[in-house]
Protein backbone atom coordinates (compact mmCIF):
# COMPACT_ATOMS: atom_id res chain seq x y z
CA UNK A 1 0.00 0.00 0.00
CA UNK A 2 0.84 3.52 -1.03
CA UNK A 3 -0.43 6.64 1.32
CA UNK A 4 0.94 10.20 -0.05
CA UNK A 5 -0.63 12.57 1.97
CA UNK A 6 0.34 16.27 3.71
CA UNK A 7 -1.38 16.29 7.08
CA UNK A 8 -2.86 13.68 9.89
CA UNK A 9 -4.78 12.01 7.52
CA UNK A 10 -1.95 10.25 5.46
CA UNK A 11 -0.47 9.10 8.93
CA UNK A 12 -3.69 8.19 10.77
CA UNK A 13 -4.66 6.20 7.50
CA UNK A 14 -1.09 4.48 7.40
CA UNK A 15 -1.54 3.30 11.03
CA UNK A 16 -5.11 2.21 10.26
CA UNK A 17 -3.65 -0.13 7.63
CA UNK A 18 -0.35 -1.55 9.55
CA UNK A 19 -1.79 -1.85 12.84
CA UNK A 20 -5.78 -3.18 11.97
CA UNK A 21 -4.91 -4.91 8.43
CA UNK A 22 -1.59 -5.88 8.97
CA UNK A 23 -0.39 -4.44 5.49
CA UNK A 24 2.95 -2.92 3.99
CA UNK A 25 2.77 0.71 3.68
CA UNK A 26 5.15 3.26 1.86
CA UNK A 27 3.77 6.59 3.65
CA UNK A 28 5.06 9.58 1.32
CA UNK A 29 4.93 13.02 3.55
CA UNK A 30 6.22 16.52 2.67
CA UNK A 31 10.28 17.18 3.91
CA UNK A 32 10.35 17.56 7.75
CA UNK A 33 6.98 16.38 8.38
CA UNK A 34 6.14 14.82 11.82
CA UNK A 35 7.49 11.09 12.09
CA UNK A 36 5.19 10.77 15.37
CA UNK A 37 2.12 9.03 16.05
CA UNK A 38 -1.10 10.52 13.63
CA UNK A 39 -2.04 13.51 15.12
CA UNK A 40 -2.22 17.43 13.82
CA UNK A 41 -1.73 20.12 15.23
CA UNK A 42 0.49 21.33 18.01
CA UNK A 43 2.53 18.85 19.93
CA UNK A 44 1.03 16.81 22.86
CA UNK A 45 2.90 18.70 25.34
CA UNK A 46 2.14 22.30 24.07
CA UNK A 47 -1.29 20.85 23.89
CA UNK A 48 -1.87 19.17 27.53
CA UNK A 49 -0.13 22.61 29.15
CA UNK A 50 -2.23 24.91 27.17
CA UNK A 51 -5.04 22.93 28.00
CA UNK A 52 -3.96 22.76 31.90
CA UNK A 53 -4.31 26.59 31.74
CA UNK A 54 -7.63 26.99 30.11
CA UNK A 55 -9.14 24.88 32.18
CA UNK A 56 -8.02 25.93 35.23
CA UNK A 57 -9.09 28.97 35.04
CA UNK A 58 -12.39 28.20 33.25
CA UNK A 59 -13.89 25.21 34.76
CA UNK A 60 -12.54 25.60 38.78
CA UNK A 61 -11.99 23.24 40.94
CA UNK A 62 -13.95 20.31 39.63
CA UNK A 63 -11.95 21.09 36.54
CA UNK A 64 -8.73 21.46 38.36
CA UNK A 65 -9.09 18.42 40.33
CA UNK A 66 -10.19 16.01 36.98
CA UNK A 67 -7.54 13.62 36.11
CA UNK A 68 -5.61 14.66 32.90
CA UNK A 69 -4.30 11.57 31.16
CA UNK A 70 -0.27 11.46 30.37
CA UNK A 71 1.33 11.63 27.14
CA UNK A 72 0.43 8.30 25.02
CA UNK A 73 3.67 6.70 24.49
CA UNK A 74 5.26 7.41 21.17
CA UNK A 75 5.13 4.63 18.79
CA UNK A 76 6.49 3.23 15.74
CA UNK A 77 4.62 1.77 13.13
CA UNK A 78 7.36 0.39 10.72
CA UNK A 79 6.46 2.20 7.54
CA UNK A 80 9.18 3.34 4.73
CA UNK A 81 8.74 6.62 4.58
CA UNK A 82 9.45 8.86 1.43
CA UNK A 83 10.21 12.83 1.80
CA UNK A 84 9.16 14.56 -0.97
CA UNK A 85 7.40 17.89 -2.04
CA UNK A 86 4.82 16.44 -4.52
CA UNK A 87 3.50 12.80 -5.39
CA UNK A 88 5.77 13.24 -9.04
CA UNK A 89 6.31 10.34 -11.53
CA UNK A 90 9.79 9.86 -10.00
CA UNK A 91 8.47 9.81 -6.52
CA UNK A 92 5.33 7.63 -7.04
CA UNK A 93 7.59 5.19 -9.02
CA UNK A 94 10.69 5.32 -6.40
CA UNK A 95 7.46 4.43 -3.99
CA UNK A 96 6.72 1.24 -5.72
CA UNK A 97 3.30 2.38 -7.38
CA UNK A 98 3.76 0.33 -10.10
CA UNK A 99 3.48 -2.94 -8.32
CA UNK A 100 1.60 -1.80 -5.51
CA UNK A 101 -1.98 -2.80 -4.62
CA UNK A 102 -3.70 0.35 -4.02
CA UNK A 103 -2.60 3.94 -3.61
CA UNK A 104 -4.40 6.37 -1.27
CA UNK A 105 -3.82 10.28 -2.30
CA UNK A 106 -5.01 12.58 0.98
CA UNK A 107 -3.24 15.84 -0.04
CA UNK A 108 -5.51 18.89 1.26
CA UNK A 109 -5.80 20.22 -2.28
CA UNK A 110 -8.00 18.25 -4.70
CA UNK A 111 -5.67 19.18 -7.37
CA UNK A 112 -2.94 17.90 -6.19
CA UNK A 113 -5.07 14.35 -5.81
CA UNK A 114 -5.80 14.21 -9.27
CA UNK A 115 -2.47 15.36 -10.67
CA UNK A 116 -0.50 12.29 -8.85
CA UNK A 117 -3.80 10.11 -9.71
CA UNK A 118 -3.76 10.67 -13.51
CA UNK A 119 0.25 10.01 -12.83
CA UNK A 120 -0.32 6.79 -10.96
CA UNK A 121 -3.19 5.53 -13.62
CA UNK A 122 -0.49 5.47 -16.52
CA UNK A 123 2.44 3.95 -14.05
CA UNK A 124 0.16 0.62 -13.15
CA UNK A 125 -3.15 0.66 -14.64
CA UNK A 126 -4.40 -2.10 -12.59
CA UNK A 127 -3.63 -0.24 -9.17
CA UNK A 128 -6.42 0.59 -6.72
CA UNK A 129 -7.04 4.58 -6.69
CA UNK A 130 -8.36 6.61 -3.57
CA UNK A 131 -8.48 10.14 -3.74
CA UNK A 132 -9.25 12.46 -1.53
CA UNK A 133 -11.67 15.22 -3.28
CA UNK A 134 -13.57 17.94 -1.38
CA UNK A 135 -15.51 18.34 -5.10
CA UNK A 136 -18.45 15.78 -4.81
CA UNK A 137 -19.43 16.27 -8.90
CA UNK A 138 -16.05 16.76 -9.80
CA UNK A 139 -14.87 13.31 -8.03
CA UNK A 140 -17.82 11.32 -9.90
CA UNK A 141 -16.23 12.36 -13.20
CA UNK A 142 -12.86 11.45 -12.09
CA UNK A 143 -13.48 7.73 -11.10
CA UNK A 144 -14.96 7.10 -14.32
CA UNK A 145 -12.32 8.66 -16.18
CA UNK A 146 -9.41 6.80 -14.41
CA UNK A 147 -11.22 3.49 -14.80
CA UNK A 148 -11.36 4.68 -18.67
CA UNK A 149 -7.75 5.11 -18.55
CA UNK A 150 -7.12 1.97 -16.99
CA UNK A 151 -8.80 0.21 -19.64
CA UNK A 152 -7.41 1.66 -22.44
CA UNK A 153 -3.77 1.40 -20.96
CA UNK A 154 -4.29 -1.89 -20.90
CA UNK A 155 -6.07 -2.17 -24.09
CA UNK A 156 -9.18 -4.23 -23.29
CA UNK A 157 -12.23 -2.87 -22.21
CA UNK A 158 -12.39 -5.90 -19.99
CA UNK A 159 -9.29 -5.70 -17.72
CA UNK A 160 -10.67 -7.05 -14.85
CA UNK A 161 -10.09 -4.43 -13.06
CA UNK A 162 -10.64 -5.09 -8.86
CA UNK A 163 -14.15 -4.06 -7.14
CA UNK A 164 -13.75 0.00 -6.67
CA UNK A 165 -10.64 0.65 -8.94
CA UNK A 166 -11.16 4.06 -8.35
CA UNK A 167 -12.71 5.62 -5.07
CA UNK A 168 -13.49 9.45 -4.83
CA UNK A 169 -14.15 9.88 -0.63
CA UNK A 170 -14.25 13.31 1.32
CA UNK A 171 -12.73 13.37 4.60
CA UNK A 172 -15.99 16.07 5.37
CA UNK A 173 -18.56 14.00 3.90
CA UNK A 174 -17.30 10.99 5.77
CA UNK A 175 -17.32 12.81 9.16
CA UNK A 176 -20.21 15.21 8.64
CA UNK A 177 -23.05 12.56 9.93
CA UNK A 178 -21.14 11.88 13.04
CA UNK A 179 -20.54 15.41 13.97
CA UNK A 180 -24.26 16.27 13.19
CA UNK A 181 -25.68 12.94 14.72
CA UNK A 182 -23.54 13.47 18.01
CA UNK A 183 -25.11 17.00 18.37
CA UNK A 184 -28.95 16.06 18.41
CA UNK A 185 -30.56 14.58 21.27
CA UNK A 186 -32.60 11.64 20.02
CA UNK A 187 -31.46 11.87 16.67
CA UNK A 188 -29.36 9.11 15.60
CA UNK A 189 -26.24 8.20 13.46
CA UNK A 190 -27.47 7.20 9.74
CA UNK A 191 -26.38 4.97 7.31
CA UNK A 192 -28.02 5.58 3.76
CA UNK A 193 -27.89 2.48 1.02
CA UNK A 194 -29.77 1.50 -2.30
CA UNK A 195 -33.32 1.54 -0.84
CA UNK A 196 -32.04 1.10 2.83
CA UNK A 197 -31.83 3.95 5.43
CA UNK A 198 -30.38 2.68 9.12
CA UNK A 199 -30.29 4.94 11.96
CA UNK A 200 -28.59 4.01 15.56
CA UNK A 201 -30.01 5.83 18.21
CA UNK A 202 -28.67 6.20 22.09
CA UNK A 203 -31.49 4.63 24.44
CA UNK A 204 -31.35 3.79 28.13
CA UNK A 205 -31.95 0.34 28.85
CA UNK A 206 -35.63 -0.21 26.42
CA UNK A 207 -37.99 -2.24 27.70
CA UNK A 208 -38.56 -5.83 26.03
CA UNK A 209 -40.78 -5.75 23.20
CA UNK A 210 -38.92 -2.27 21.87
CA UNK A 211 -38.43 -1.25 18.14
CA UNK A 212 -35.16 -1.95 17.21
CA UNK A 213 -33.49 -4.03 14.66
CA UNK A 214 -30.52 -5.33 17.01
CA UNK A 215 -28.19 -3.66 19.99
CA UNK A 216 -25.00 -2.33 17.90
CA UNK A 217 -23.06 -1.68 21.50
CA UNK A 218 -23.44 -1.24 24.98
CA UNK A 219 -22.19 1.52 26.07
CA UNK A 220 -19.96 2.18 29.21
CA UNK A 221 -21.57 2.88 33.15
CA UNK A 222 -21.79 6.15 34.49
CA UNK A 223 -18.84 5.53 36.74
CA UNK A 224 -16.53 4.58 34.31
CA UNK A 225 -17.70 7.36 31.67
CA UNK A 226 -15.56 10.35 32.91
CA UNK A 227 -12.37 8.03 32.51
CA UNK A 228 -12.00 6.71 36.33
CA UNK A 229 -13.04 3.06 35.41
CA UNK A 230 -11.61 0.79 33.10
CA UNK A 231 -14.58 -0.70 31.25
CA UNK A 232 -15.40 0.10 27.70
CA UNK A 233 -18.16 -0.02 25.62
CA UNK A 234 -19.43 -3.28 24.65
CA UNK A 235 -19.39 -3.45 20.73
CA UNK A 236 -21.68 -5.98 18.74
CA UNK A 237 -23.02 -7.87 22.34
CA UNK A 238 -25.18 -11.07 21.65
CA UNK A 239 -28.35 -11.80 23.04
CA UNK A 240 -27.58 -12.82 26.50
CA UNK A 241 -24.96 -9.78 26.99
CA UNK A 242 -27.87 -7.57 26.19
CA UNK A 243 -29.79 -9.34 29.04
CA UNK A 244 -27.42 -9.38 31.01
CA UNK A 245 -26.57 -5.17 30.95
CA UNK A 246 -29.17 -4.22 32.83
CA UNK A 247 -29.64 -0.61 32.86
CA UNK A 248 -26.81 0.10 30.62
CA UNK A 249 -27.34 2.79 28.30
CA UNK A 250 -27.08 0.75 24.47
CA UNK A 251 -26.92 2.42 20.96
CA UNK A 252 -30.06 0.31 18.88
CA UNK A 253 -29.61 0.17 15.17
CA UNK A 254 -33.68 0.83 13.69
CA UNK A 255 -34.73 1.05 9.84
CA UNK A 256 -36.35 4.39 8.98
CA UNK A 257 -37.87 5.30 5.62
CA UNK A 258 -35.53 5.48 2.92
CA UNK A 259 -37.68 8.76 1.98
CA UNK A 260 -37.36 10.49 5.13
CA UNK A 261 -33.85 11.97 5.09
CA UNK A 262 -34.60 13.35 0.75
CA UNK A 263 -38.24 14.53 2.02
CA UNK A 264 -36.64 16.84 4.47
CA UNK A 265 -33.91 18.15 2.28
CA UNK A 266 -35.79 18.72 -0.75
CA UNK A 267 -36.94 21.75 0.63
CA UNK A 268 -33.56 23.35 1.84
CA UNK A 269 -33.49 25.44 -1.31
CA UNK A 270 -35.55 28.39 -0.78
CA UNK A 271 -36.69 30.17 -3.87
CA UNK A 272 -37.08 33.93 -5.30
CA UNK A 273 -40.59 34.30 -3.37
CA UNK A 274 -39.62 33.51 0.72
CA UNK A 275 -43.27 32.18 2.61
CA UNK A 276 -45.53 34.58 3.64
CA UNK A 277 -44.93 34.13 7.48
CA UNK A 278 -41.07 35.16 6.93
CA UNK A 279 -42.66 38.73 5.19
CA UNK A 280 -43.60 40.47 8.39
CA UNK A 281 -42.02 40.20 11.84
CA UNK A 282 -43.97 38.80 14.58
CA UNK A 283 -45.15 42.59 16.10
CA UNK A 284 -46.12 43.47 12.77
CA UNK A 285 -48.79 40.63 12.58
CA UNK A 286 -50.15 40.58 15.47
CA UNK A 287 -51.00 44.00 14.78
CA UNK A 288 -52.75 43.60 11.68
CA UNK A 289 -54.47 41.28 13.04
CA UNK A 290 -55.45 43.74 16.31
CA UNK A 291 -56.63 46.34 13.83
CA UNK A 292 -58.67 43.38 12.24
CA UNK A 293 -60.17 42.46 15.00
CA UNK A 294 -61.08 46.24 15.75
CA UNK A 295 -62.67 46.76 11.97
CA UNK A 296 -65.06 43.46 12.65
CA UNK A 297 -66.26 44.40 16.15
CA UNK A 298 -67.09 48.19 14.59
CA UNK A 299 -69.14 46.40 11.58
CA UNK A 300 -70.85 44.23 13.96
CA UNK A 301 -71.48 47.29 16.25
CA UNK A 302 -73.24 49.41 13.61
CA UNK A 303 -75.18 46.41 12.77
CA UNK A 304 -77.01 46.04 16.29
CA UNK A 305 -77.47 50.06 16.74
CA UNK A 306 -78.90 50.82 13.25
CA UNK A 307 -80.29 47.57 12.30
CA UNK A 308 -78.79 47.53 8.89
CA UNK A 309 -77.85 44.49 6.91
CA UNK A 310 -74.59 42.92 8.43
CA UNK A 311 -72.86 43.49 5.16
CA UNK A 312 -73.96 46.74 4.39
CA UNK A 313 -72.95 47.66 8.57
CA UNK A 314 -68.77 46.46 6.87
CA UNK A 315 -69.29 48.36 4.39
CA UNK A 316 -70.04 51.63 5.59
CA UNK A 317 -67.47 50.75 8.18
CA UNK A 318 -65.07 50.52 5.45
CA UNK A 319 -65.90 53.72 4.01
CA UNK A 320 -65.60 55.32 7.60
CA UNK A 321 -62.66 53.46 8.35
CA UNK A 322 -60.66 55.53 5.01
CA UNK A 323 -62.84 58.77 5.97
CA UNK A 324 -64.33 58.62 2.69
CA UNK A 325 -67.76 58.73 3.83
CA UNK A 326 -70.11 62.05 4.22
CA UNK A 327 -70.56 62.77 7.92
CA UNK A 328 -73.13 61.34 10.10
CA UNK A 329 -75.23 64.54 10.69
CA UNK A 330 -78.61 63.99 12.11
CA UNK A 331 -78.16 60.87 12.82
CA UNK A 332 -78.13 58.88 16.13
CA UNK A 333 -75.34 59.39 18.75
CA UNK A 334 -74.54 55.95 18.51
CA UNK A 335 -73.79 55.83 14.62
CA UNK A 336 -71.74 59.17 15.41
CA UNK A 337 -70.06 57.37 18.04
CA UNK A 338 -69.18 54.53 15.72
CA UNK A 339 -67.93 57.11 12.69
CA UNK A 340 -65.59 58.65 14.79
CA UNK A 341 -64.17 55.59 16.24
CA UNK A 342 -63.80 53.88 12.89
CA UNK A 343 -62.00 56.99 11.88
CA UNK A 344 -59.83 56.69 14.73
CA UNK A 345 -58.83 53.41 13.55
CA UNK A 346 -58.34 53.91 10.11
CA UNK A 347 -55.90 56.69 11.33
CA UNK A 348 -54.08 53.90 13.53
CA UNK A 349 -53.55 51.72 10.32
CA UNK A 350 -52.03 53.96 7.67
CA UNK A 351 -48.78 53.20 9.70
CA UNK A 352 -49.03 49.96 10.16
CA UNK A 353 -50.06 49.11 6.53
CA UNK A 354 -46.61 51.33 5.95
CA UNK A 355 -44.76 49.39 7.66
CA UNK A 356 -45.99 46.01 6.21
CA UNK A 357 -44.91 47.80 2.36
CA UNK A 358 -41.29 47.95 3.87
CA UNK A 359 -40.71 45.32 5.28
CA UNK A 360 -41.98 43.36 2.48
CA UNK A 361 -39.38 44.90 0.13
CA UNK A 362 -37.30 45.11 2.64
CA UNK A 363 -37.49 41.04 2.68
CA UNK A 364 -37.61 40.55 -1.26
CA UNK A 365 -34.26 42.96 -0.97
CA UNK A 366 -32.64 40.55 1.45
CA UNK A 367 -33.57 37.32 0.56
CA UNK A 368 -30.20 36.64 -1.04
CA UNK A 369 -28.27 38.27 2.03
CA UNK A 370 -27.47 36.73 5.46
CA UNK A 371 -30.08 36.07 8.01
CA UNK A 372 -29.57 37.38 11.54
CA UNK A 373 -31.25 35.00 14.37
CA UNK A 374 -35.11 35.36 14.96
CA UNK A 375 -35.78 36.50 17.94
CA UNK A 376 -37.99 33.91 20.22
CA UNK A 377 -35.28 31.14 18.82
CA UNK A 378 -34.66 28.89 21.11
CA UNK A 379 -33.42 24.66 20.97
CA UNK A 380 -31.61 25.29 17.96
CA UNK A 381 -28.15 24.00 17.41
CA UNK A 382 -25.05 26.83 17.40
CA UNK A 383 -22.21 25.75 14.70
CA UNK A 384 -19.23 27.20 15.00
CA UNK A 385 -17.15 27.37 11.96
CA UNK A 386 -17.90 27.21 7.62
CA UNK A 387 -15.12 25.46 6.53
CA UNK A 388 -15.39 21.91 4.56
CA UNK A 389 -16.40 20.59 7.59
CA UNK A 390 -18.67 23.05 9.20
CA UNK A 391 -20.32 23.10 5.62
CA UNK A 392 -21.59 19.75 4.92
CA UNK A 393 -22.59 19.52 8.84
CA UNK A 394 -24.62 22.20 8.17
CA UNK A 395 -26.45 20.45 5.20
CA UNK A 396 -26.90 17.04 7.45
CA UNK A 397 -28.26 19.12 9.99
CA UNK A 398 -30.74 20.94 8.21
CA UNK A 399 -31.27 17.59 6.02
CA UNK A 400 -33.00 16.30 9.34
CA UNK A 401 -34.60 19.85 9.95
CA UNK A 402 -32.56 20.88 12.76
CA UNK A 403 -32.44 24.52 13.32
CA UNK A 404 -28.99 25.93 13.20
CA UNK A 405 -27.45 29.42 14.14
CA UNK A 406 -23.68 29.26 11.95
CA UNK A 407 -20.59 31.74 13.71
CA UNK A 408 -18.40 32.29 11.07
CA UNK A 409 -15.33 34.92 11.30
CA UNK A 410 -14.19 35.05 7.97
CA UNK A 411 -16.92 36.75 5.59
CA UNK A 412 -15.18 34.81 2.45
CA UNK A 413 -15.81 31.45 3.97
CA UNK A 414 -17.10 28.56 1.59
CA UNK A 415 -19.84 27.76 3.80
CA UNK A 416 -21.38 31.23 3.77
CA UNK A 417 -23.60 30.48 0.42
CA UNK A 418 -24.84 27.16 1.22
CA UNK A 419 -26.25 29.17 4.45
CA UNK A 420 -27.34 31.65 2.42
CA UNK A 421 -29.03 29.47 0.09
CA UNK A 422 -31.13 27.41 2.86
CA UNK A 423 -31.63 30.77 4.73
CA UNK A 424 -29.81 29.62 7.89
CA UNK A 425 -29.25 32.45 10.26
CA UNK A 426 -25.49 33.74 10.55
CA UNK A 427 -23.46 35.46 12.96
CA UNK A 428 -20.07 37.48 11.43
CA UNK A 429 -17.44 37.38 14.36
CA UNK A 430 -14.83 35.80 16.26
CA UNK A 431 -15.84 33.09 18.63
CA UNK A 432 -13.62 34.03 21.29
CA UNK A 433 -14.68 38.03 21.62
CA UNK A 434 -17.93 38.46 23.93
CA UNK A 435 -20.83 38.82 22.68
CA UNK A 436 -20.74 36.51 19.65
CA UNK A 437 -22.16 33.68 20.97
CA UNK A 438 -24.99 35.32 23.01
CA UNK A 439 -25.81 36.97 19.71
CA UNK A 440 -26.02 33.31 17.94
CA UNK A 441 -28.63 33.06 21.23
CA UNK A 442 -26.39 30.12 22.88
CA UNK A 443 -28.39 30.90 25.99
CA UNK A 444 -31.50 29.24 24.65
CA UNK A 445 -28.83 25.98 22.57
CA UNK A 446 -29.81 22.74 22.92
CA UNK A 447 -26.04 22.23 21.42
CA UNK A 448 -22.66 23.27 20.65
CA UNK A 449 -20.83 22.45 17.69
CA UNK A 450 -17.23 23.45 17.59
CA UNK A 451 -15.68 22.47 13.99
CA UNK A 452 -13.10 25.32 13.16
CA UNK A 453 -9.61 24.60 12.31
CA UNK A 454 -8.70 25.59 15.42
CA UNK A 455 -8.32 23.32 18.45
CA UNK A 456 -7.74 26.09 21.19
CA UNK A 457 -10.96 27.95 19.43
CA UNK A 458 -12.97 25.52 20.00
CA UNK A 459 -11.80 24.61 23.27
CA UNK A 460 -12.73 28.45 24.40
CA UNK A 461 -15.91 28.51 22.96
CA UNK A 462 -16.99 25.79 24.66
CA UNK A 463 -15.63 26.60 28.01
CA UNK A 464 -17.49 29.93 27.70
CA UNK A 465 -20.33 28.11 26.23
CA UNK A 466 -20.83 26.18 29.31
CA UNK A 467 -20.52 29.21 31.61
CA UNK A 468 -23.73 31.24 29.82
CA UNK A 469 -25.31 27.33 29.61
CA UNK A 470 -23.89 25.19 31.96
CA UNK A 471 -25.78 21.82 30.35
CA UNK A 472 -25.53 22.77 26.70
CA UNK A 473 -24.44 19.73 24.86
CA UNK A 474 -21.51 20.54 23.35
CA UNK A 475 -19.82 18.68 20.57
CA UNK A 476 -15.75 19.43 19.85
CA UNK A 477 -13.94 18.69 16.65
CA UNK A 478 -10.99 18.27 17.85
CA UNK A 479 -7.55 17.37 15.58
CA UNK A 480 -5.15 15.67 18.78
CA UNK A 481 -6.70 12.78 20.10
CA UNK A 482 -4.70 12.40 23.27
CA UNK A 483 -5.92 16.39 23.46
CA UNK A 484 -9.56 15.25 22.63
CA UNK A 485 -9.22 12.43 25.58
CA UNK A 486 -7.90 15.35 27.91
CA UNK A 487 -10.83 17.37 26.94
CA UNK A 488 -13.34 15.44 26.97
CA UNK A 489 -12.55 13.29 30.45
CA UNK A 490 -11.90 16.85 32.08
CA UNK A 491 -14.98 18.73 31.03
CA UNK A 492 -17.27 15.52 32.01
CA UNK A 493 -15.53 15.56 35.35
CA UNK A 494 -16.36 19.36 36.15
CA UNK A 495 -19.43 19.18 33.87
CA UNK A 496 -20.99 15.67 34.77
CA UNK A 497 -25.01 16.60 34.01
CA UNK A 498 -24.08 17.49 30.66
CA UNK A 499 -22.82 16.11 27.60
CA UNK A 500 -19.30 16.61 26.42
CA UNK A 501 -17.95 15.04 23.05
CA UNK A 502 -15.09 15.18 21.10
CA UNK A 503 -14.70 13.85 17.78
CA UNK A 504 -11.18 13.86 15.16
CA UNK A 505 -12.45 14.16 11.82
CA UNK A 506 -9.32 11.98 10.66
CA UNK A 507 -10.45 9.19 13.52
CA UNK A 508 -13.72 9.14 12.14
CA UNK A 509 -12.97 9.39 8.18
CA UNK A 510 -9.49 6.92 8.70
CA UNK A 511 -11.57 3.24 8.20
CA UNK A 512 -13.53 4.45 5.42
CA UNK A 513 -9.94 5.48 3.36
CA UNK A 514 -8.80 1.89 4.46
CA UNK A 515 -11.40 0.11 3.19
CA UNK A 516 -11.74 1.45 0.08
CA UNK A 517 -7.88 0.44 -0.27
CA UNK A 518 -8.58 -2.76 0.26
CA UNK A 519 -11.33 -3.06 -2.01
CA UNK A 520 -14.07 -2.60 0.61
CA UNK A 521 -17.15 -0.52 0.38
CA UNK A 522 -17.29 1.63 3.63
CA UNK A 523 -20.61 3.18 4.08
CA UNK A 524 -20.57 5.06 7.41
CA UNK A 525 -18.52 5.57 10.80
CA UNK A 526 -20.37 5.80 14.12
CA UNK A 527 -17.98 6.50 17.02
CA UNK A 528 -19.36 5.23 20.44
CA UNK A 529 -17.16 6.84 22.94
CA UNK A 530 -13.98 6.76 21.81
CA UNK A 531 -14.39 3.75 19.64
CA UNK A 532 -15.47 3.57 16.02
CA UNK A 533 -18.15 0.72 14.21
CA UNK A 534 -18.18 0.50 10.70
CA UNK A 535 -21.07 -0.20 8.60
CA UNK A 536 -19.37 -1.22 5.04
CA UNK A 537 -20.98 -2.99 1.69
CA UNK A 538 -19.83 -6.80 1.55
CA UNK A 539 -19.58 -9.24 -1.47
CA UNK A 540 -20.41 -12.87 0.18
CA UNK A 541 -18.77 -14.53 -2.40
CA UNK A 542 -15.62 -15.90 -1.46
CA UNK A 543 -16.58 -15.83 2.45
CA UNK A 544 -17.16 -19.02 3.96
CA UNK A 545 -18.52 -16.95 7.40
CA UNK A 546 -21.43 -15.41 5.19
CA UNK A 547 -21.88 -17.90 2.42
CA UNK A 548 -24.57 -20.66 3.42
CA UNK A 549 -25.47 -18.89 6.22
CA UNK A 550 -28.53 -17.03 7.02
CA UNK A 551 -28.74 -13.41 7.84
CA UNK A 552 -29.57 -14.24 11.55
CA UNK A 553 -26.34 -16.76 11.90
CA UNK A 554 -23.98 -14.43 10.21
CA UNK A 555 -22.95 -12.76 13.18
CA UNK A 556 -19.52 -13.41 15.48
CA UNK A 557 -20.23 -11.36 18.53
CA UNK A 558 -17.51 -8.72 19.36
CA UNK A 559 -16.66 -8.22 16.01
CA UNK A 560 -19.06 -7.91 12.77
CA UNK A 561 -22.93 -8.21 12.44
CA UNK A 562 -24.75 -8.74 8.89
CA UNK A 563 -27.87 -5.95 9.10
CA UNK A 564 -29.49 -6.51 5.69
CA UNK A 565 -29.23 -7.79 2.23
CA UNK A 566 -28.33 -4.96 -0.06
CA UNK A 567 -30.92 -3.94 -2.13
CA UNK A 568 -33.73 -6.14 -0.71
CA UNK A 569 -34.76 -4.58 3.06
CA UNK A 570 -37.47 -6.91 3.46
CA UNK A 571 -35.41 -9.74 3.46
CA UNK A 572 -36.21 -12.20 6.76
CA UNK A 573 -33.73 -13.14 8.76
CA UNK A 574 -34.14 -16.91 7.86
CA UNK A 575 -32.78 -16.22 4.18
CA UNK A 576 -29.75 -18.27 3.25
CA UNK A 577 -27.35 -15.72 1.70
CA UNK A 578 -25.43 -17.09 -1.45
CA UNK A 579 -22.98 -16.33 -3.65
CA UNK A 580 -23.13 -12.95 -5.59
CA UNK A 581 -25.12 -11.43 -2.66
CA UNK A 582 -23.79 -8.32 -1.37
CA UNK A 583 -25.14 -7.52 2.58
CA UNK A 584 -24.35 -4.58 5.04
CA UNK A 585 -22.40 -5.13 8.06
CA UNK A 586 -21.56 -3.40 10.94
CA UNK A 587 -18.09 -4.60 11.99
CA UNK A 588 -15.34 -3.60 14.38
CA UNK A 589 -12.36 -2.45 12.77
CA UNK A 590 -10.73 -5.63 13.18
CA UNK A 591 -13.77 -7.21 12.40
CA UNK A 592 -13.65 -5.74 8.93
CA UNK A 593 -9.94 -6.85 8.71
CA UNK A 594 -10.79 -10.91 9.33
CA UNK A 595 -13.67 -9.97 6.76
CA UNK A 596 -10.91 -9.24 4.28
Amino acid sequence: MVVCGDDGLARRLTAELRGVYGEQVVLVVPPGADTGPPTIGPPRSASAALFDRVVNAAVGRAGANAAVPPPAPQRSYGERRLEADAATEAVLAEAGVDRAAALALVYEDDETNIRAALTARRLNPRVRLVLRLYNRRLGQHIEELLDQAAALAAGDDELGLPDGSTTVLSDADTAAPALAATALTGTSRVVHTDGLMLRAVERAAPPEGAPGLCTLALLAPAEAADGSGEQRPRMLPDDDEVREAGDRSRIVLEQVSSSAGQAAGAGLGMGVVPPLASLFSPRLRWSLAGLAACVIALAVALWLVTGIHPLGAFYLTLLDLFAIDEPALGQPLGRQILQLLSGLTGLLLLPVLLAAVLEGLGTFRTVGALRKPPRGLGGHVVLLGLGKIGTRVLVRLRELDIPVVCVESGPEARGLAVARRLRVPVVLGDVTQEGVLEAAKIHRASALLAVTSVDTTNLEAALYARSLRPNVRVVLRLYDDDFATAVYRTLRAAHPQATTRSRSVTYLSAPAFAGAMLGRRVLGAFPVERRVLLFASVEVTGHPELEGHTLAEAFRPGTWRVLALEGYPDVPPNYVLHKGDRVIIAATRRGLAELG
